[in-house]
């Protein structure tokens, strides 16, 4: 087999601002690889790629598993493609911990709009992390802004109350809710809502659509009861249908609505300037944590001390702090 040729950084930043959908997709491959020398030229490729970034309108998608996240997400991007707009789907899949790899295959339920040349829709896994989101999805959003799409959803796993960290990377964070699944409000999770600038009642169709409607009155009653994402911003709620399409333009003339307030405001500035401190802290996180695993000493002691802490004669702190003394990062476990 004929091996396809090694891009350097300059090949993939002509290729991301080119819109090439083949190097834009290496480049999200590039930006999500765990190899060192990825990591180092990825982060090139970002440095570069910058100024041209943050254009987009970022949306975040959540909601527990079988809202129908995808087919309503394929309905809305088939309405924004109508309205001269370019799309970009990444649906976070959830990792498989035998494999490693996506379980879900959301690009297999949005055919109609992964196939259209002004869309570009990217299933990645979660890798294990908690948020439900990629650790790099922050940087895959960069990328797909460079490459000219002006509006990038990320579509989220579902997972529960973890997920808020998509609100950390997108403008406006939608929050999708079913009726009828259950006693009431038991689908709602007060971290989410205290995070969700737009809350939608999807699948309010055929015999459904009274229960939605009902559904959409509670969950308005409720959010009186939440502390509101912004003093200029009251969260709404909204019905739609991804299967017949009905509420579709609706919802996204409040998505729009809401970015107007951000912008009118400012708030969007300093909304952004937050997430890009969080997201400096994150890796920092992360950073730390690798070095504090790969450090010598804390390799040639690490086997022992996890047998104390997990036969119960040694606490957890302890134990850290004696891995972290032996990075030299504290002194010691007390």
């Amino acid at each position: 087999m004929r091996r396809r040729r090694r891009l350097t950084v300059a090949d993939y930043v002509e290729g991301v601002l080119g819109s090439e959908r083949a190097i834009l997709g290496r480049a999200l491959t590039l930006v999500e690889s765990s190899r060192p020398d990825h990591a180092e030229q990825a982060q090139a490729m970002l440095h570069a790629l910058l100024p041209h970034t943050g254009a987009a309108h970022r949306v975040g998608i959540t909601g527990v598993p079988g809202v129908g996240k995808s087919t309503l997400l394929e309905r809305l991007g088939l309405h924004l493609l109508d309205a001269e707009h370019r799309v970009a789907v990444l649906a976070i899949d959830p990792t498989s911990q035998r494999s490693g790899g996506s379980i879900l295959g959301d690009k297999t339920r949005m055919v109609r709009l992964s196939s259209d040349p002004r869309a570009f829709v990217r299933p990645s896994p979660t890798g294990g992390t908690l948020g439900g989101v990629h650790r790099r999805t922050r940087e895959s959003v960069l990328v797909c802004e460079a490459a000219g799409y002006d509006v990038v959803f990320v579509e989220t796993v579902g997972v529960g109350q973890s997920e808020t960290a998509v609100s950390d990377m997108v403008d406006t964070f939608v929050v999708l809710m079913l009726a009828g699944a259950g006693d009431g409000l038991q689908g709602i999770k007060r971290g989410i809502l205290e995070l969700a600038e737009i809350i939608a009642v999807n699948k309010a169709d055929g015999d459904n659509a009274p229960k939605a409607a009902r559904a959409r009155v509670a969950y308005a009653r409720a959010l009186r009861l939440v502390r509101p994402t912004s003093a200029q911003w009251r969260t709404p709620v909204r019905t739609c249908s991804g299967q017949t399409g009905d509420g579709v333009a609706e919802l996204w003339e409040t998505v729009c609505a809401h970015r107007r307030v951000l912008r009118e405001t400012g708030e969007l500035d300093d909304k952004r300037a937050r997430q890009r401190r969080r997201w400096l802290e994150t890796m920092l996180q992360d950073g730390l944590l690798e070095a504090v695993q790969a450090h010598p000493a804390v390799r040639a002691i690490r086997a022992d001390v996890e047998a104390e802490v997990v036969a119960g004669r040694m606490t957890a702190a302890r134990g850290a702090g004696q891995l972290l003394a032996a990075a030299g990062l504290s002194r010691g476990g007390g």
